[in-house]
This record gives structure tokens, sequence and C-alpha cells, in this order.
């Protein structure tokens, strides 16, 4: 999603470092470039002049204008006053600690998302092992009870049984008491939307409010409608006591002006962000990470945190007893990339690693890496189990029949292979290194470099 916004941002800075010194002139232009930047991205025009008014007050300082490093220096500042725009520092975790069972009541326009969020929010919660109750209570639009109960199925959480002739309120009074006697902890309320805001709707909502009394109220903000969302996010704001927001479809190609805007118009922090597609994906928001991702600077504790969700100690442990037993080879260098992938795709992965992005966008001829793991998972899916145990045996006629088994060319099949062999000789490094060596990068969540 910031993409754009951070290529721009990138080119102001480029001005900045060409300088030794800064003057008070240089600064007030670059302030006036990044004050055209974040409108272009549909930043709130508030915002932008507030946050460029704070920016310009610290860069004027005697520590910028005297340092060694200016340049670094007001970009360490923009840093911090992102991080600060978006929440950095507020308490944004879910309050699940109440007497059970929790409720959690999502709300918002029609089209947001608010459905499959309940989804993606029941999933993650089940995961940090509590035991979720979906309720839709959207009796407007049938096919929204429908796809709620579709996704229990898949996920396999149970969904509080209703109909499209019941009443809003009665339902969610009802699953809160089929919840408190059969032992479910958390209740995650699926509340209709409209196309606008109306008087009917509030007062269904309030209605629900006063009946059930959550100790979370979730605004789900589509992130890709911009400043709309901020507009109808205030409104809610105003008639509900809201308590944070789940932006969704944050992985899109909007500009990212609902991101930047909406904690600062609404006063309410974002807690998660929906980073795709899969149910798997949604995420803990994390303002600081935010705006190193948006300057470029990757986000390695994501990174870190995603291979540790994905990785489970016990495959990791039984991939090092592999290691262990058999030596490095192309069928655990084929494991290695499944592990991987279950951490979302590579596009997403490489942007979370400091300047990793930035040199796939300056090698556009540079194949898309999930296209090369395809590739290379093709390769070695078209090699027999002997081959796959012991490389050195493939001879010219046998990789001939890979290529033509993988749909590639003999030449993808050498690269594959020197590749792996590269490999091989740092894995064999890494073993001489002892336990340390292989822990270090089989622990829980560690992935091989490649």
């Amino acid at each position: 999603m910031f993409d754009n916004l951070s290529d721009k941002l990138d080119a102001v800075f480029k001005k900045l470092r060409g300088h030794g010194r800064l003057t008070e002139k240089q600064i007030k232009e670059t302030m006036r470039e990044i004050r055209l930047v974040l409108l272009e991205a549909d930043v709130n025009f508030r915002v932008v002049r507030d946050f460029v008014a704070t920016v310009s007050d610290r860069a004027v300082g005697q520590d910028v204008l005297k340092s060694l490093t200016p340049a670094q220096q007001v970009i360490k500042i923009v840093r911090e006053e992102l991080a600060r725009l978006m929440g950095d520092g507020e308490d944004n975790s879910l309050k699940l600690a109440a007497k059970p069972p929790v409720s959690l009541m999502l709300c918002g326009l029609q089209g947001a998302g608010k459905t499959t969020s309940c989804g993606k929010l029941a999933l993650k919660l089940r995961r940090d092992k509590r035991n979720p109750l979906l309720v839709p209570a959207d009796v407007y639009r049938p096919a929204a009870i429908e796809q709620l109960k579709t996704l229990g199925r898949q996920l396999g959480i149970e969904v509080f049984d209703s109909t499209i002739n019941d009443k809003p309120v009665d339902i969610c009074s009802r699953a809160r008491r089929y919840a408190e006697l059969n032992g479910f902890d958390t209740i995650i309320f699926d509340t209709a939307g409209r196309l606008h805001i109306d008087t009917e709707l509030m007062g269904e909502l309030k209605g629900i409010v006063q009946a059930v009394a959550p100790q979370e109220i979730l605004f789900v903000a589509d992130a890709m409608t911009g400043q709309d969302a901020v507009t109808v996010a205030a409104s809610f704001n105003e008639q509900l006591p809201l308590t944070g927001v789940i932006l969704t479809k944050m992985d899109g190609d909007a500009r990212g002006g609902a991101a930047l805007s909406i904690r600062a118009v609404t006063g309410k922090p974002v807690k998660l962000v929906g980073m795709g597609e899969k149910l798997d994906a949604l995420e803990v928001f994390h303002a600081d990470r935010m705006a190193q991702r948006i300057l470029g600077m990757g986000d390695v504790l994501s990174l870190i945190e995603k291979a540790q969700a994905a990785v489970e100690a016990d495959d990791a442990a039984a991939m090092e007893a592999r290691l262990r037993k058999d030596g490095f080879t192309l069928e655990t260098f084929l494991e290695q990339m499944q592990m991987v992938k279950k951490m979302g795709s590579m596009d997403s992965l490489l942007k979370m690693i400091p300047g990793a992005g930035k040199m796939m966008k300056q090698a556009p001829g540079m194949q898309l890496p999930e296209k090369e793991i395809q590739k290379i998972e093709a390769i070695i899916r078209s090699m027999t189990a002997r081959e796959r145990m012991d490389h050195r045996i493939l001879n010219g006629s046998r990789r001939l029949r890979i290529a033509k088994g993988s749909g590639t060319r003999v030449q993808d099949v050498n690269q594959l292979l020197k590749r792996f062999v590269e490999a091989q000789k740092m894995m064999k490094k890494m073993q001489k290194m002892g336990p340390k060596g292989l822990k270090g990068m089989l622990g829980r969540g560690g992935q091989l470099p490649f």
C-alpha cells in the first residue's frame, strides 16, 4: 500500500543527503515537499498541517543544523513523528482480561470487510489459546449469515445459529447466554452495515451495545477508500463508544491516507490490520514498525514473528534431526522452502527486509521470487527420491529428463544445482560450529537464508 508514498519520500530525502550541512531554507523546502507528498497520499489536510508543523519545529533545532549528518537527523524525526501520528506508545492490545465471556463487537459500513474480519479475528484468538464463538447479527444481508457460517466451518469454530427473521439485539443477547452456558471465553459479534450512515443503523448498534456491554467496539474500515474511511470512522465515533479500529485491505494499492489519518482524527488506536485475503492475514498493528516500512527501513521484528508463528518448534527440531542424519539434501532444501511459504508471499516478506524491496525495484527484469520458488519446487519434485538425497548422480540425461518433467530448461536445473551446492557448503560450515550453529538457523522460527 505504501510503495508510492515510500518512493516519493525517498526522493525528497535524496535531495537532503547531498548536503553536508542544512540551512533553515533547505529544511523549509523539504517540509513543503513532504506536505505535498502526504496530501497526494490522501492524508487528512489537518493531520498533514499539524504533522509538518511538528517536524519543522524539531528539524530547525540546533541539534539538526549543526549535526554532521543532518539528513539522517531529519529522517529520524520524520520516522518518530510518523510513528507518533499512528499511535506509537499507546496500548492498542485487545481488552481480553475481563471476566469471560469477553464480547468483541465489529461495526462499520457494508463492504468494509466486517464478516471476513470476524473470521480472521476468531482464528487469531484461537491460536492464542482462546475459545471464540462467532455471532452473525446482520439479518439484512442473508449472505452475511451464511458467509460467517461458511467461515466457521472452514476454521472449525462454532457459529451461533441465527436467521434473517430474528432481531439483531435478541440474537446478541441469546448468544451471550449461550456462550456463558457452554464455556466460550470470547464472543465476536458481526453486526449489520449500510452503504451509508443512517439513524436506524445507529439505533440498532446502540441497542446491541446496551444489551451485551462489549469490552471492545471495533470499527472496521476499508483502507482502500482513503479519506472516506476516516470521515465515516469519525461519524461512528461520535455516536458509539469505539475502542479501536481494524483496517482491512492494507495489502492493496491505495495511497495509504486512511492508515495515516484515522487515529489522529478519531483518537482511537488502530489495533489490527488485514494484510491479505487469507484467513490468517490479520496482524497486530505496530505504529513504529509501520513508520519504518513507509520509509523503506524494513520490518525485521514482524518478519521474525511471522517465522515463529509459521514454524512449530517440533517441525524445526525434526528438520535439525534430519540434517544431522542425512546432511543438507535437495529434500531438506524443498522442506525449507515450504516453511518459508507458510509465512506469506515472498514479495511481502522481502518488503520487511531493509533494502530488499528497493533492490527489487532497481532490477525490474529480475524474476519475481514467487515464480522463482514455484520453478524450484517443480524441478525438485520432478526428481526421484534417490536424486533428491544425492544430487551428485544427476548426469546430463537425468537433468534433461527433470527439465522436461518440470517444464523448465536444462539451464534452470543447472542453475538450481549450482545454488544448492553453495548453500550446502554454507550448511557444512554451520555444522562445524556445533549445536549452536544449527540452532541459530533452525531454532524456533529459524529459516535458512535462501
